[in-house]
């Protein structure tokens, strides 16, 4: 039997200060979390009772113990989680200015082992077969895992559904991204991205231009994030949502892009229509920003609902 989820790219341990509002400089205490945006996914669509499991490598090293560990926890499935010897697992250190400052400092060097991911390695029957795919800009930024994205979602054969996480991190990528992104839109079928992510796929930094360009190249769903002004999500047959944010108080804004994006492929899988599905995805999003985890702090489904129904 598939499994429910299937991301594909980043992972590695994030290294947040237990002292907000301080420069990364002057902290003194640290916790470790579990990271990497699609494997933050991964976990949040296990938090719902998801059979999940991420594509990526570590290196062979104590932090990779930790990744597999951490995954294993969460009930995410570790069958694919490769290693990449010689390469360390990446670690990203974060500072924390509530409520919309959190500078990050990736520590990926010579290369992380999840862009040294190759075709040869990929499991095509596994990544055809899963409800949900879901990869990432990231994962097109560099050779081999350039290739083996790209090879994952030719696998797909556009089956529903077929995620593309627009994923903009420009510190990744040493050439435009543009044709990379354009080629892989022909094998999706759901975008979602903040502003200046769609504006990396479309050209554009207006929403609705962006999610009609998103829906011309072929996605079914465009789903814009926005901020403080909340999510646009445009729908092939004309069904289109604004969504609102839910109000918190803001302790770290990392990783609230990763529960809604959790909490999009839960409503997707569930067959939602999309008012409920947005509406449960911005609550979600909402959960994690209001605490300092992203992995840690991924709700269940009993607690988004207590969160919208606070509201």
């Amino acid at each position: 039997m598939g499994l429910d989820v299937l991301t594909m790219g980043r992972v590695g341990v994030d290294i947040y200060p237990r002292q907000s509002g301080v420069p990364l400089a002057d902290v003194t205490t640290f916790a470790k979390y579990l990271g990497g945006s699609p494997t933050n996914v991964a976990v949040a669509a296990a938090r719902y009772g998801r059979a999940a499991a991420v594509i990526t490598k570590t290196g062979a090293d104590p932090f990779g113990t930790f990744v597999r560990s951490a995954l294993t926890g969460y009930g995410v499935d570790t069958a694919h989680v490769g290693v990449s010897k010689g390469l360390p697992t990446p670690v990203t250190f974060c500072e924390i200015f509530p409520p919309d400052d959190f500078p990050l400092y990736f520590y990926r060097f010579p290369k992380a082992p999840d862009l040294d991911i190759s075709v040869g390695e990929l499991d095509l029957d596994a990544i055809g077969s899963a409800a949900v795919f879901w990869m990432t800009g990231t994962g097109l930024c560099e050779e081999p895992s350039r290739s083996a994205t790209l090879a994952a979602l030719r696998a797909r054969a556009r089956r529903p559904h077929t995620v593309f996480d627009l994923d903009w991190r420009p510190v990744f990528w040493d050439a435009p991204p543009q044709p990379w992104y354009e080629e892989a839109l022909k094998y999706a079928t759901v975008a979602v991205g903040n502003v200046e992510e769609c504006e990396v796929a479309t050209g554009t930094r207006d929403p609705y231009e962006a999610a009609r360009r998103l829906l011309a190249a072929d996605v079914e769903l465009a789903v814009v994030k926005q901020g403080p002004r909340g999510v646009l999500a445009v729908h092939r047959d004309g069904t289109t949502v604004e969504q609102p944010p839910v109000p918190v108080e803001v302790v770290n804004g990392l990783g609230a892009g990763d529960a809604f994006g959790g909490a999009l492929v839960h409503g997707l899988l569930a067959g939602w229509d999309l008012d409920r599905t947005m509406a449960f995805a911005a609550a979600a999003g909402a959960h994690v920003a209001a605490r300092l985890a992203c992995s840690d702090a991924m709700p269940t489904e009993a607690e988004v609902e207590k969160l919208r129904a606070a509201r």
